[in-house]
């Protein structure tokens, strides 16, 4: 299941992942807080210091803005070049100007006073689109045919609403492009669609806007074999939200552009438009060709070997993820060579001759049958334990001879693969390698740079109980690849014979237990063959038959979902808690420690700590975030993107994947990065952040927490909305690679905000 991309295609992926522009799961301009004094209490402090026989004259705090050809500005303790630099600040830096003496501002920024040159700041924003100057100003009404206009914070139906804009109101029209308008309204600008603009108010104006089109009852016409993704937005680099069989009937809202907006089963999303049927099939009518989805295959590679699924179809590609044989992965689509496939809440790309249809015995012995309790590629994971300021050797072969790939700290959480003759090989941090097994243990060891010390936990109130808000996720579906004991009633089936039978009707619930007061965990749709495993009494005085239903993603209990929304399940380990790490927060890091420990040998993130934390420091955002979320998208500095793309002649970088879209990856995002300035690593570094902070981390979603489960929505408006990904357990698998990199350091910050329920 796909989680939403952070960025373009990971734009979506953070796009939805922050507030869209809010951020960026796209981007959009960030929000400067700068935590500095009172202009009053700020010139207190400084004259305290200065001579009290002195005058001087007090000018009015104004806004000014970094004015620099290329690098940053130095903000200096002193009106001095050989003051100490506090601190460096980006062009287009918005700071406080408290007065300026001999060519040196007071000024105020990034949450520090000190001395800036005067020569490099200018009274408008050389980071802002110019605006081409208007002879006269284009008044437009907002004319819709009931409710409000949303103005938005982006031109793009995801992005923040700043305002609900109602009938008649009057805008100042500044352009239009693609049917969005750019406009001002009580001096904020946005923008709108432009189809709900008239030139004159509306009681004299023949324009109207579009009547809403009626909602009608279609059903999917897909081949019965496969089934229809329901996205989040229309477009096919969209989250999946949930997948709906032949058949299945759906309420339609609207139609543009291929795409139908639907709702089913309380959910609403868009789904190609030409699988959409006004009546069922018939048995014997032939339906349309089945999209290329959900064809359900297995990794088929050597015992020892692992499958690399890469972020696009090319060898030089960068690694998402290594699968193991034997794991079940849904091929979306096959074209030249490569299978476009999703696997562990990620899509991506691999070789399609190590897949099969039918799933290989794991090791060299036969492969367990009819155990449902049984859970395939269970995931091993251990913590390396080694004499605190030491570290563990991961070398390339299984010998103390073997070469020295990576340092792994105390406390680093590797991925066993398999152990043999003392030694275990292991995955961490991008890389694969082994280690001496004595090492490895299966809980966290004690860490001292993990003390009270250096960890601020705040709890956040929440006006809803725990029980009233699993209620809620219960009612959008939250998934899960857990492998369930799968039930379905009798009278569904027609036996075959004594171990399978033909599904009866048209749509049957598969449920957790026998008996209708179980979970639904998924359907079974005519025609289906199921394996029967067993026959009990169900709860309901019917007769239950226990089947095989290998699913890679089902519906969770709510025992699971009470489980990972619950926030006490999560605090007895530093792992564990880091999803309630506060993304928002800066971890005042160590520049040198985190080029030496981190950094080091990253390829172009090499060296590059500084610009890291200065991101941080601009928009708000864990350093350590930044980093992780960098060193996945370049594949550890190593990337093409990152490393340098030429476009119109001037080479562009880009660090974080944004607008690297699926199949053209390369070129979108390094257009992207050109029309976005980047031209050094640092611009890439620090101006990326600005797209990432502009996604869930300003709209408030600030912990992986929040990203996944929105309890603040829940509670004001007593619904599950905007949440990043379906999965349960996303949140719980993300913080690995977060705690993997903390582990390297000595000198750091953590602030945990918890939520408690009433």
């Amino acid at each position: 299941m796909e989680k939403q991309e952070l960025l373009p295609s990971r734009v979506e992926k953070y796009k939805n992942s922050r507030p869209q522009p809010s951020v960026v799961k796209k981007a959009i301009l960030p929000t400067f807080c700068f935590a500095v004094l009172s202009a009053a209490a700020f010139e207190e402090a400084v004259f305290a210091e200065s001579n009290s026989t002195q005058t001087s004259n007090v000018q009015s705090a104004i806004t000014k803005y970094v004015n620099v050809d290329s690098g940053s500005l130095n903000l200096r303790k002193s009106a001095s070049t050989s003051s100490a630099v506090l601190a460096v600040l980006p062009k287009g830096t918005a700071v406080t100007v408290y007065s300026e003496v001999n060519g040196w501002a007071r000024v105020a920024a990034s949450g520090k006073s000190g001395y800036v040159s005067s020569k490099f700041l200018s009274n408008q924003n050389p980071a802002a689109p110019a605006v081409p100057p208007t002879t006269a100003t284009t008044l437009k009404y907002v004319n819709v045919v009931s409710g409000s206009l949303n103005m938005r914070n982006s031109a793009s139906t995801s992005a923040p609403i700043m305002a609900k804009l109602a009938k008649g109101t009057e805008v100042k029209f500044i352009s239009v492009t693609n049917g969005w308008a750019k406009i001002e309204v009580n001096g904020k600008a946005g923008f709108v669609s432009s189809a709900y603009l008239a030139d004159k108010p509306s009681a004299s104006s023949s324009v109207t806007a579009p009547a809403p089109q009626p909602a009608v009852t279609k059903y999917v016409n897909i081949d019965s074999r496969s089934k229809l993704n329901v996205r989040k937005s229309p477009s096919t680099g969209s989250a999946v939200i949930t997948k709906l069989t032949n058949e299945t009937e759906v309420t339609v809202y609207s139609e543009a552009n291929g795409w139908a907006k639907i709702n089913v089963n309380g959910q609403e999303g868009y789904v190609s438009a030409e699988y959409l049927a006004p009546a069922k099939a018939n048995t014997n009518t032939e339906v349309k060709k089945e999209e290329p989805v959900s064809v359900t295959k297995y990794v088929n590679v050597g015992y020892d070997s692992s499958l690399n699924m890469r972020k696009g179809a090319a060898a030089d590609a960068s690694v998402l993820v290594k699968l193991a044989r034997g794991t079940t992965v849904t091929v979306l689509s096959e074209d030249n060579g490569w299978a476009k496939i999703e696997a562990y809440g990620q899509t991506g790309y691999v070789d399609p001759q190590f897949l099969s249809e039918t799933k290989p015995a794991a090791g060299t012995e036969p492969a367990p049958e009819n155990n449902p309790a049984q859970e395939d590629n269970a995931v091993v994971e251990k913590y390396v334990s080694v004499v605190y300021g030491s570290s563990l050797n991961m070398r390339a072969e299984a010998s103390t001879t073997g070469a020295v790939l990576t340092k792994l700290a105390r406390g680093t959480i590797v991925t066993v693969n398999s152990e043999e003759n003392g030694w275990a090989k292991v995955t961490a941090n991008g890389q694969t390698g082994y280690v001496s097994a004595q090492y490895l243990s299966a809980s966290e060891p004690f860490n001292p740079n993990v003390t009270n010390s250096n960890i601020d936990k705040v709890y956040e109130n929440y006006n809803i109980s725990l029980t009233d808000m699993v209620k809620l996720e219960m009612g959008v579906g939250p998934q899960t690849d857990k492998k369930y004991t799968a039930f379905i009633r009798a009278d569904a089936l027609t036996l075959n014979g004594p171990a399978n039978g033909t599904v009866n009707g048209a749509v049957w619930n598969v449920r957790g237990g026998a008996g209708t007061d179980y979970w639904s965990i998924g359907q079974v749709k005519a025609q289906e063959q199921l394996q029967i495993l067993g026959t009990v009494k169900g709860t309901d005085g019917y007769d239950w038959y226990q089947i095989a239903y290998n699913k890679t993603w089902v519906n969770a209990s709510p025992e699971d979902v009470t489980y990972y929304v619950n926030p006490k399940n999560f605090l007895s380990t530093t792992v564990d808690s880091l999803q309630f790490l506060k993304l928002s927060a800066t971890a005042n890091l160590n520049a040198d420690e985190v080029n030496q420990r981190i950094l080091s040998g990253k390829g172009i993130l090499q060296g590059t700590a500084s610009s890291f934390i200065t991101a941080g420091q601009t928009y708000g955002i864990n350093e350590i975030y930044l980093i992780s979320h960098a060193l996945l998208e370049t594949s550890n500095g190593t990337s093409k993107l990152a490393t340098g793309v030429e476009v119109n002649g001037k080479t562009v970088y880009n660090m974080y994947g944004i607008g690297a879209y699926d199949n053209t990856a390369l070129e979108s995002g390094a257009q992207f990065a050109f029309n976005a300035g980047w031209f050094t690593p640092e611009a890439a570094i620090i101006g990326g952040a600005q797209f990432i902070a502009n996604g869930y981390i300003n709209a408030g979603q600030d912990t992986l927490y929040k990203m996944r489960w929105n309890p603040g929505s829940a509670a004001s408006k007593g619904a599950a909305a905007h949440q990043y990904a379906s999965d349960i357990g996303w949140a719980a698998k993300q913080v690995f690679q977060i705690h993997n990199l903390y582990s390297l350091l000595d000198s750091y910050k953590l602030i945990l905000e918890i939520p408690e329920y009433k």
